[in-house]
């Protein structure tokens, strides 16, 4: 009886979830020609070619997404016959900072479940000196976090540069201080912006302080302030109003991640994590 390579479609799995060779290399911890080589013994096994490639893309080809479907529902069922057999529970404890979070999560969330369905992902979100002190308690596996300087180590995932952002039609008086949005002390961000329009000599007004980056987000979108964002997360309909509105540029941030593994899971995890800020920073 025929049997299919279990490892070879796992790759094939990741291939079709992380659209690179390269990537699937990072997350497997092993070579782009090694994933190449599982890739054609997988094709000359079925006798189909899965995947269609280019020097600048690749996609799965016809046969390569009818197969794709059977190959997620055979990895599931491997994976609950493991589950069955073991006692522990796997989870992945992940904090996140508001301001790093952005695009990527959706996308980082898809990842690492197409990689591992029965791994549990407790996602927490916050500021990155609360997160940096949970994980220093041990209450978290790993965190995301804009880098402070009281924190060294690390892996530097992707810079984000910050700017000032506001809805279209907003306007600085110059009789009234600054209206600016922001999150509460002891925001990084909000930080670095006042330490800004300090050194500039530009009077303020916090006028909006959320509790979220989101509710920032709405308010700036509903025109109440202009407010210091990444601009990976900056919203929908608002420009850059930095030069518009006379304001200091603002520093750029090092998005870090920290973490700690003692199993293959959760470490083949935080080689998912690393591939998917690289990939799209």
């Amino acid at each position: 009886m025929k049997t299919l390579d279990l490892d070879a479609v796992q790759t094939f799995v990741l291939l079709a979830a992380l659209e690179s060779f390269t990537r699937t290399a990072e997350v497997t911890g092993t070579t782009q020609s090694a994933v190449s080589l599982k890739l054609k013994r997988l094709e000359l096994f079925l006798n189909r070619k899965l995947l269609a490639r280019t020097p600048r893309s690749m996609r799965l080809t016809a046969q390569g997404e009818a197969f794709l479907k059977h190959a997620n529902e055979l990895l599931a069922v491997n994976q609950r016959a493991l589950s069955e057999l073991a006692t522990p529970v796997h989870r992945l404890r992940l904090g996140v900072s508001d301001h790093a979070a952005g695009p990527d999560l959706p996308v980082l969330l898809a990842r690492l479940n197409a990689a591992d369905p029965s791994l549990t992902v407790e996602v927490r979100i916050g500021l990155s000196s609360e997160l940096l002190s949970s994980f220093d308690k041990g209450e978290l596996d790993g965190a995301i976090v804009r880098h402070e300087r009281s924190h060294r180590g690390g892996e530097v995932l992707t810079k984000d540069e910050c700017a000032w952002f506001a809805a279209p039609g907003f306007q600085r008086s110059e009789q009234e201080p600054l209206r600016i949005a922001s999150l509460a002390s002891p925001c990084g961000v909000r930080a670095l912006a006042i330490r800004a329009l300090e050194l500039a000599r530009i009077p303020w007004s916090e006028v909006f302080v959320g509790g979220g980056v989101t509710a920032v987000v709405a308010a700036v979108s509903a025109g109440l302030a202009t407010a210091a964002l990444a601009r990976r997360i900056a919203p929908h309909g608002c420009v850059d109003a930095g030069i518009k509105l006379g304001l200091p540029r603002l520093p750029n941030a090092r998005i870090v991640l920290y973490s700690r593994a003692s199993d293959s899971r959760r470490k083949a995890a935080f080689r998912i994590i690393s591939a998917v800020f690289r990939g799209t920073g």
